[in-house]
């Protein structure tokens, strides 16, 4: 008896400290490379900390987070973030469903197209961003080119040189750069949807826009709200494409809070405000994420309704 109570001591301590150990690198990992950062780039956000003028780093309270909004480089990221985020992911949205809809029906060469999709989203973003550059060159261009070739445009257009174009032509570069994301999980959910659903509204007399609207659509909404979650975090955070390609030029025109807080940490050397930007953008991004989760939710519920 005594050997079996024993027996059981060990296999509860077992099985309490096996999982700890188990979890214990992964939680590490965690600590090391998410949350000690966080912890002192708020740390951060409350000193007066510029590697140029070291010596005289200090704590200041509240004044960072005050006087970031007198800065105008700040105040013209805030629309400038709100337009590359959201015209870029409504776009990727939109094409990647529509190429998803086109790959998912059966034609012949369909998986090399299927490989090919995926080419603008396995390259890297630098080789992106200086390849763009190129076509959207003012001289010679290939942009430019085409355009005037066919008539549409009468003179060179330096798409990156001003201030009206840079933005939009940079959101471009993002739209067709993450297009395959939308449309290989859009493509995913769409084959997972039963056949059976389709041949009962096909008996039912429904037509293709009703099957789609009252079978696809509600089928593959969970990932819908999935990849455009996961997209506009990626997007917001997204520095190298802006960075490389305008600098977040002409002027103001394209830069964003997070370009902003990379540009005044990095460049500037100015870690205390670089750090406030920072926070203040993810402070966004949780606040954005809170009211798309729960009007998404609410949509699901109204519908279960």
């Amino acid at each position: 008896m005594d050997w079996n109570k024993k027996t059981k001591k060990r296999r509860r301590k077992s099985d309490v400290y096996i999982p700890i150990i188990l979890l214990a690198p992964a939680f590490l990992l965690v600590v090391g490379v998410i949350l000690y950062p966080i912890c002192y780039a708020v740390g951060l956000s409350f000193q007066y900390y510029k590697l140029t003028d070291y010596v005289n780093r200090h704590f200041v309270g509240l004044e960072n987070y005050i006087s970031v909004w007198s800065n105008e480089t700040f105040l013209a990221s805030l629309g400038n973030t709100v337009k590359w985020v959201g015209i870029t992911v409504i776009c990727q949205f939109l094409f990647g469903l529509v190429l998803a809809l086109i790959l998912n029906t059966p034609f012949r060469g369909r998986g090399v197209i299927r490989s090919i999709t995926l080419m603008p989203w396995v390259t890297p973003g630098v080789v992106i961003a200086l390849m763009w550059v190129w076509i959207y060159n003012g001289n010679f261009g290939i942009l430019n080119k085409c355009l005037t070739s066919l008539g549409v445009l009468k003179e060179n257009v330096p798409w990156l040189g001003s201030a009206d174009t840079a933005l939009y032509s940079q959101i471009a570069t993002m739209v067709w750069q993450g297009i395959p994301f939308f449309a290989i999980m859009i493509l995913a959910a769409l084959q997972t949807i039963s056949p059976d659903l389709y041949e009962a509204a096909e008996i039912s007399g429904a037509g293709g826009w009703q099957k789609f609207i009252y079978i696809t659509v509600p089928e593959i909404m969970p990932t819908i709200v999935t990849t455009c979650m996961l997209r506009i975090i990626w997007v917001f955070n997204n520095v190298e494409v802006l960075y490389l390609m305008t600098g977040g030029g002409p002027g103001h025109s394209s830069m964003t809070v997070s370009l902003v807080a990379y540009i005044r940490a990095q460049k500037s050397l100015d870690f205390g405000q670089g750090s406030t930007i920072a926070i203040y953008g993810t402070l966004f991004m949780i606040l954005f994420m809170t009211i798309y989760l729960k009007l998404t939710r609410r949509g699901d519920e109204d519908e279960a309704k």
